[in-house]
């Protein structure tokens, strides 16, 4: 099979040699069609790459060593925004944990002596180990001091990033740029995305290679403000929209996204290439490599992004791109995934459907009591809205009240002990037989279908079963499709 110089080139960028025969060579020139889709075949000679490396990538300097040789095997990975230390095995604590717990002592009045000091030790160990000619005591001594005086949790917190970031910068002789300065929030605290995207993009362009923290910016007042957890991810996006990055690289501990959670499927396969919008989708439903939210500045900008494995770094990984492409139809589903705990209200009135106003009063009932719903399915005498059964826990009699009150309905019936899974794919649209086949196999695991629910793009189809029957339904409509 001849190769063009564009697929030499992207492959080149995986660093690994191909048989064309085998799944994973067959999967990166699959990605690369899409790549050169999606940004017009702008691969070749030069390409910027934005890059975030989590807390697993960084948590020792066994791992900081294989965070280097990624970075220097590409040249055109130019900026890299850095996680605090995660757990190096399984009974450790994440360095960002511990810098929550110094700062609830702080604000105790107590002594965090002994847990700054193990905070310490993470980091001079790692350079250390890394044989770094940097001493980290004076930089360790200056936060620790202004931990004390500041007793903010937000800076408190930041610190791991920081820290890391630094010290990452130093190991590769590259920049440090202190998100604080580059990052911004508005006086409520609110991401303020513009001030940040024209004050980030002026500040790239004076450095070459640059290493920069994620997690936090700064209030107008300059006073440290966090995303919540996980905000890493939303740095690295922010990086990667404001440098113009023609990719962005989300490096973790997995290899990308799966079609279904291992947990339930056994050696479920992995998912080449998703849109932000299906990423949107099983997100919601419990995907949890990456939420869309977290990446929703690089969405916006229409740059692809790459979740790698670190560890891994010539797996293949997962594509997340803005449109579909003629690849996302040639498989009806692109993957599956589900929540339990859920409350179904099922509320019925003869002739609802010409009562002007009776589902805004529902809803009105829900948003009076702070409670926000799941899915809204309907008929033409009933309306079902399903909850979150954390959501209505302590005031689910209040909102049957309310609704009661306020649209008189025939009967109300209240159902728990739901599960809800979605089945997720633009190839959905295309393929005949979807449905059918999906209600087939959960008939044929002897699944009751409490639920159904499908959006008019026809993207996905979520079906409410007994939360007893959760995983079997999981793993009968993977097998359907997948197997």
């Amino acid at each position: 099979m001849p190769l063009c110089v564009a697929q030499m080139a992207f492959m080149a960028y995986y660093k690994q040699e191909f048989d064309l025969t085998a799944g994973m060579g067959s999967r990166i020139i699959v990605q690369y069609m899409i790549y050169a889709a999606v940004t017009g075949g702008r691969m070749g000679a030069m390409s910027l790459k934005a890059t975030k490396f989590g807390g697993s990538s960084l948590a020792d300097a066994v791992h900081f060593a294989k965070v280097r040789d990624i970075l220097f095997a590409d040249k055109d990975r130019r900026f890299a925004v850095a996680s605090a230390p995660g757990k190096r095995y399984k009974e450790d604590e994440k360095v960002t944990d511990l810098l929550y717990k110094c700062y609830r002592a702080v604000e105790r009045n107590e002594s965090a002596d002994a847990i700054f000091e193990q905070i310490s030790e993470r980091y001079l160990a790692i350079a250390k180990d890394l044989g770094l000619d940097f001493d980290m005591r004076p930089v360790l001594a200056e936060t620790y001091a202004e931990i004390r005086r500041q007793k903010s949790p937000d800076f408190t917190a930041s610190r791991g990033e920081y820290l890391n970031a630094m010290l990452l910068a130093e190991y590769l002789g590259w920049d440090f740029i202190d998100a604080k300065d580059v990052i911004k929030f508005d006086r409520q605290g609110m991401f303020a995305a513009e001030w940040t995207n024209e004050i980030l993009a002026e500040e790239l362009k004076k450095h070459e290679y640059a290493v920069i923290p994620g997690f936090y910016g700064s209030l107008p007042n300059g006073e440290i403000h966090t995303f919540s957890r996980g905000g890493s991810d939303i740095s690295g996006a922010i990086v990667a929209r404001a440098a113009q990055a023609d990719i962005y690289e989300n490096w973790t501990d997995v290899s990308g996204f799966l079609m279904a959670d291992p947990r339930v499927v056994e050696n479920p396969r992995p998912i080449d290439t998703l849109t932000y919008r299906e990423l949107r989708e099983l997100s919601y439903m419990g995907a949890t490599v990456l939420h869309e939210d977290a990446i929703f500045p690089v969405h916006k900008a229409g740059i692809p992004t790459v979740i790698k494995n670190t560890n891994a770094p010539q797996d293949p990984g997962t594509m997340i791109v803005t449109k579909p492409t003629e690849a996302s139809y040639k498989s009806p589903i692109t993957g599956i995934a589900g929540h339990k705990d859920f409350t179904l209200i099922s509320i019925e009135k003869a002739m609802m459907n010409s009562e002007l106003g009776f589902g805004r009063r529902v809803l009105q009932a829900l948003e009076d009591f702070g409670v926000s719903f799941e899915h809204l399915p309907t008929g033409i005498d009933t309306m079902c809205v399903v909850i979150s059964d954390r959501e209505l826990s302590m005031t689910k009699t209040q909102i049957i009240n309310r609704i009661q009150e306020t649209c008189h309905p025939d009967s109300i019936e209240i159902s728990g002990g739901l599960a809800l899974i979605a089945t997720v794919g633009y190839g959905m649209v295309k393929t005949r037989g979807t449905a059918a086949k999906l209600f087939a196999a959960l008939s044929d695991a002897n699944v009751n279908v409490r639920m159904i629910d499908q959006g008019s793009s026809e993207l996905n189809i979520i079906v409410g079963v007994d939360v007893d029957d959760f995983e079997t339904a999981l793993r009968a409509i993977y097998n359907a499709f997948v197997q």
